[in-house]
């Protein structure tokens, strides 16, 4: 462990709400897992404590108080290196299952692309639907590499895979590119 890893603490948020209306369950469920929080039981959630996870944390605590509900913070730490590394690791493997559904994403995404040119679909409407999928992984990617603040294995690998999908899409625009204007009679 670095010492970079060592020296992390951790907020702990407590959270409570009524029972009824669930809406207002949900939406800390879904802020908190936005935030890339690790549930640790009911109610209970973790975070590393950098900039980075501050305004999940704000967002999920007003949420909760909006709902009547209540949050405490915490901040943590293990008890020894053990404690530590145990966190870390679950974090890590949280982040780990997130760039693998990211993977699993980009990997649907070439296939789509691959599918169009299978089929010769180059149109300006098929182009921007790419266009805005290659964004949302872009998005995602961006989001992921922000909460991943310990460096899960599969970090490197979505970093590539995206290059591949964006060089893919640009491959794809030529393709449409190429295809209104010989249909236009233009040359290129």
């Amino acid at each position: 462990m670095t010492n970079r890893e060592a020296g992390v603490r951790w907020l702990v948020l407590v959270i409570k709400l009524p029972a009824e209306p669930s809406k207002h369950r949900v939406a800390v469920w879904r802020e908190l897992r936005k935030a890339g929080a690790l549930s640790l039981g009911q109610g209970i959630w973790a975070v590393p404590d950098v900039p980075v996870f501050a305004d999940g944390v704000r967002r999920a605590v007003e949420l909760t108080e909006r709902a009547e509900g209540q949050a405490v913070t915490l901040q943590a730490s293990g008890r020894g290196p053990e404690d530590a590394a145990r966190f870390q690791a679950l974090f890590t493997a949280a982040r780990s299952e997130e760039w693998t559904e990211f993977l699993a994403d980009c990997g649907k995404f070439e296939e789509e692309i691959a599918k169009e040119i299978r089929i010769a679909k180059f149109t300006l409407a098929e182009l921007e639907e790419e266009e805005q999928s290659l964004e949302r992984l872009r998005r995602w990617h961006r989001d992921l590499t922000a909460r991943d603040v310990f460096g899960a294995p599969q970090a490197a690998e979505a970093t590539e895979r995206l290059k591949q999908c964006a060089a893919a899409c640009e491959d794809y625009a030529e393709r449409v590119f190429n295809a209104l204007h010989q249909s236009e009679g233009e040359g290129v």
